[in-house]
């Protein structure tokens, strides 16, 4: 076997055993920290666990799309991919399509059956940039051909997210695509001047909706309103701070006792911290880590600028949501409705996410056809 083949070939299995942990602890601690709360609501502390695995079993078929669809065909309906999404996601706006929860309207119910469109869209919006980045390629630096078409194709979709309202997601679809612009060599001064001009607007979105500048002051001091909007990131630090080094014990948490909310979403890291404190949380970390490690180093291996592009993005988008999931557990960022990829309970943010492996393996097994194509050439 070709070195760097056989360097690809041990990468991909590194990675998707990384996958296959991270979905074995969601599978444990979303039972852990929703068996009480289930019990409760659903008079059955398995509700969420049994979901949980459909949505596992709907996700690997989802990967087996991914990875066995052809490139080809994957690259060239990224654009009609991405405009069915946009629709798709545009449907949250009219009421009788849409499903409100938690006060957003992010979910879609078409003939029974509800999901979130914009975790598709994130998908969609990844594979539509890497196509038009490896198309423009040769006109990359060009301000009216290629960079203002990228900025308004960001903006549509970061109004449409802002309109559910889903901040968080608009705020990693919009760095995720400033930082495949830079690493696509987009000329700085277009990038620089671009950040500059969104600190105002989002600064003016804060403004705007008074529940977000709320967010902001409960993030600066969640103890002034103890028992209000700073009780969700008191619970979920007082959680965290019960772990302490080897925490207490798998199951153990007191804190899902109806103490923290969303203990099985946005703020299972909380629980997975007070279970196994801080070596347990540790290890999830450099879990995710390793994920973005292999992400970008199976990205610069292909061969394909489009696959190259897409796995980037797919692992910058990742690691994004993992750093903003982290941030508001540990009350270093505000409130946002993003959950742990591959860990936290949503279904359809995991069948889209093992979507994206399977695209990401797609590649680099493509990639490795190709090494060994090039090898025997050269050697005959």
């Amino acid at each position: 076997m070709v070195p760097q083949q056989k360097t690809l070939k041990y990468d991909i299995h590194v990675f998707t055993g990384i996958i296959a942990l991270l979905i074995i602890i969601g599978l444990v601690f979303i039972y852990s920290s929703s068996a009480v709360y289930a019990l409760e609501r659903y008079h059955n502390a398995h509700f969420f666990l049994k979901k949980h695995i459909y949505g596992i079993i709907l996700g690997i078929g989802a990967l087996l799309m991914g990875r066995l669809l052809p490139l080809r065909a994957i690259q060239h309906g990224a654009p009609l991919f991405f405009v069915t999404i946009l629709v798709l996601t545009g449907l949250t706006m009219l009421s009788p399509f849409a499903v409100r929860i938690h006060g957003s309207s992010r979910w879609l119910n078409l003939a029974g059956f509800v999901f979130q469109p914009s975790e598709l869209l994130k998908i969609a919006f990844v594979m539509y940039l890497a196509y038009l980045l490896a198309k423009k390629e040769s006109h990359i630096r060009s301000l009216t051909r290629t960079y203002i078409p990228l900025l308004c194709i960001m903006g549509i979709v970061s109004v449409l997210l802002l309109r559910q309202p889903d901040f968080g997601m608009a705020i990693t679809i919009a760095l995720t695509a400033f930082i495949l612009m830079f690493i696509a060599h987009v000329p700085l001064p277009y990038l620089g001047y671009t950040l500059s001009a969104f600190i105002p607007i989002v600064v003016a979105l804060v403004v705007y909706k008074p529940y977000r500048l709320k967010r902001i002051l409960t993030f600066l001091n969640p103890w002034s309103d103890p028992q209000g909007s700073g009780f969700q990131i008191i619970q979920s630090l007082i959680a965290i701070g019960s772990g302490g080094v080897w925490g207490v014990g798998i199951a153990r948490s007191q804190q899902k006792f109806f103490y923290l909310p969303m203990q099985h979403t946005d703020f299972i890291f909380s629980i997975i911290a007070e279970e196994t404190g801080f070596i347990g949380s540790a290890i999830l970390i450099g879990l995710y880590a390793g994920l973005l490690y292999l992400g970008i180093k199976i990205a610069w291996q292909l061969h394909n600028q489009f696959c190259t592009y897409t796995t980037l993005g797919f692992t910058i988008m990742t690691t994004l949501q993992v750093i903003i999931n982290l941030a508001v557990a540990t009350g270093l960022a505000p409130t946002k409705g993003v959950g742990l990829p591959f860990v936290s309970y949503g279904n359809t943010a995991l069948i889209c996410n093992l979507f994206m492996v399977g695209v990401i393996v797609n590649g680099a097994y493509a990639a490795r056809k190709e090494i060994k194509r090039s090898f025997f050439n050269r050697a005959s």
